[in-house]
């Protein structure tokens, strides 16, 4: 940020706090336009009383006044002709930033604004072009009265050109979103919500869903930002927080993961250095702000008595008080800004560390993301041999928390395999709860699905409405097909496994096969199949026996659903091709930009 930008905010502010209108007279006439004696010395009074340079004053308050004339035509534009006019900003990396107003009429859908912005930026592709609204991704297929854009809104374009090895942004974005619902949706279940402690989270399906596409969308987006690709970050980090939005807005503003999205995406905005979404970062700090106080305490006591002062989170506190200071510098609040960087900067000071004992944890083994987090965690002259204990503990306690839990993801699954919707959703905790209990899981598992996972409830139904209970259970399920068990066989795979597969899915052949292909624990696996049943499929069966090859249609199924586990199995390492493995690594900040800005904005202040 210039010195500029710096004098621009400070006029700005004592314009409005003046009610100085530089569009009427004695600034402005209709007749005879801009009035430059009225302008100078304003220009002057302003320089001497705040300290300025008056070319420099004289210059701003030209911007600004041409600025508020673009604003009064094109309101008595769009009262006339219902069109709408929007201040673009353009962000890219390699090209900079360009400012151009666009002009669009607001029952046109996003995409024809898409369509406007190409043309003016001399773009091939409508569709690579990227509007972001109050904080908003701009939908193609809605108009933009519904999606709520107004005249003279502040508009932020974000254009792939090619930057990464000649692919643009729009399809790198398009492939995440793919890989990412892939692997969400896969029934082996390849990625599961954890807590900070290593044991699982467990939510109803279509919720479950959601929170999880989310966070791969955030997960892929901490790599592009640690890329320092923050367009990319960004428009990843909208896109999860349209999945975030579906979920239980309580439910969202009680986790950390909503609060460190809405922390992710100001930061971005930072980076990208667009003041244009000012007013939606300042929402979005609030929202991460109620959440840290409610998680953390008003003033974080209840996180320091958990974990002490020296605690990891602090990077997360120190971003938030940074970010939250440069909200209020560009607000012209520079008292308020001033305290918001002392602090951050008190808490930039505790979190660094020594650059040696760093390298010498590595050299011992560990990873650098678990060696930074523990010397944060750990103080005074025996940092090293309190970094190790934490991290050999740390790794301890998710071992444990994950071995205890392997009961309950093993029922959870079971119970997702079931195809039941919200409604009929089984908090599989519950289920073991009340098993340790001494209750039978069938009838464990009907009772909380009738006390809608009220476990006092259950508890209450199986001590007094067990026979009921019992009575509603499903009957046991049908013996399997011995001619389809036949086919199964021919076809390579387990007599035990394709037996079960058949009974559970009642002899349906296209679902007892899917079941099958998804118990491979590798692609290897799927790819012997494919090899082996594409054989038969050309030779026939390869038995001296007098059965035939299975019918094409059987044969096609497994094929088909072979190749498409296949696609989730390499949709989900493109995924975790770039993304870290430790499951800390949202609290390691390296704080080197965050301590850039930091000095740029008290520069600035001191200015």
């Amino acid at each position: 940020m210039s010195n500029l930008d710096n004098i621009f905010i400070q006029v700005r502010a004592r314009l409005q706090s003046e009610g100085v209108k530089l569009w009427e007279e004695p600034y402005y006439s209709e007749d005879l336009g801009s009035i430059e004696g009225a302008l100078e010395n304003l220009a002057k009074d302003y320089s001497r009383v705040m300290g300025f340079d008056v070319c420099r004053c004289k210059f701003i308050l030209t911007e600004l006044q041409e600025n508020a004339l673009r604003k009064l035509a094109a309101r008595r534009e769009f009262s006339s002709t219902g069109v709408a006019t929007f201040k673009v900003r353009r962000i890219d990396k390699h090209s900079g930033t360009t400012m151009l107003d666009i002009k669009c009429d607001l029952n046109s859908l996003g995409s024809d604004l898409q369509a406007v912005i190409a043309d003016r930026l001399q773009l091939p592709r409508a569709e690579h072009v990227k509007c972001i609204a109050a904080g908003r991704m701009v939908a193609a297929n809605a108009t933009l009265a519904d999606q709520l854009l107004r005249n003279n809104q502040q508009l932020m374009v974000v254009v792939g050109d090619g930057g990464n090895a000649g692919e643009a942004l729009y399809e790198r974005i398009n492939r995440v979103k793919a890989d990412v619902q892939a692997v969400v949706s896969s029934q082996n279940r390849l990625i599961e919500m954890e807590d900070q402690n290593g044991s699982p989270v467990f939510l109803p399906p279509a919720e479950n869903r959601a929170l999880l596409l989310g966070l791969g969308f955030c997960e892929k987006a901490r790599a592009a930002m640690l890329r320092e690709d923050f367009e990319e970050g960004l428009l990843l980090l909208l896109e999860a927080d349209e999945s975030f939005a579906t979920c239980d807005s309580q439910f969202l503003e009680s986790v950390d993961n909503y609060a460190l999205l809405n922390l992710d995406i100001v930061w971005c905005y930072l980076c990208l250095k667009n003041v244009t979404q000012l007013p939606d970062a300042e929402r979005r700090l609030a929202i991460c702000g109620r959440n840290f106080r409610r998680s953390y305490g008003e003033n974080f006591e209840r996180l320091y008595a958990l974990k002490g002062k020296a605690c990891p989170e602090r990077a997360l506190i120190m971003r938030l008080q940074l970010l939250q200071g440069v909200v209020m510098f560009h607000q012209n609040r520079r008292d308020e800004a001033f305290e918001r960087f002392e602090a951050a900067n008190i808490l930039l000071r505790e979190l660094k560390i020594n650059g040696d004992q760093l390298a010498l944890l590595v050299e011992m083994g560990f990873e650098a993301q678990e060696s930074r987090l523990a010397l944060r965690s750990c103080s005074g002259d025996s940092n090293i041999e309190a970094a190790v204990q934490f991290i050999q503990e740390r790794r301890q306690q998710l071992k444990d928390a994950r071995k205890q839990s392997k009961a309950e993801r093993a029922l959870q699954r079971r119970l997702m395999r079931t195809d039941g919707n919200d409604c009929d959703w089984v908090n599989p905790r519950s289920v073991c709860t009340l098993t340790e209990m001494g209750f039978e899981a069938g009838l464990a598992t009907a009772a909380l699905k009738r006390s809608k996972n009220d476990l006092a409830k259950a508890v209450e139904l199986l001590q007094t409405e067990a026979e009921v209970l019992r009575a509603a259970l499903p009957r046991n399920s049908v013996a399997s097909d011995q001619d389809k068990l036949a086919q199964l066989l021919q076809l390579g795979f387990n007599e035990a496994n394709s037996r079960v597969a058949l009974e559970n899915a009642s002899n349906n052949m296209e679902r007892a096969i899917e079941c099958l292909l998804r118990a491979f624990q590798s692609e290897e696996e799927l790819r012997e199949t494919i090899e082996r049943v594409g054989r038969l499929a050309f030779d026939g069966p390869s038995t001296s026996s007098a059965s035939t090859a299975p019918p094409s249609p059987i044969i096609e199924a497994v094929l088909k659903h072979a190749r498409s586990e296949i696609e989730t199995y390499q949709a989900y390492e493109r995924f975790n091709a770039d993304i870290s493995q430790n499951d800390m690594d949202y609290l390691d900040l390296p704080l080197v930009q965050e301590e850039k800005v930091l000095q740029e904005y008290l520069g600035l202040l001191q200015q």
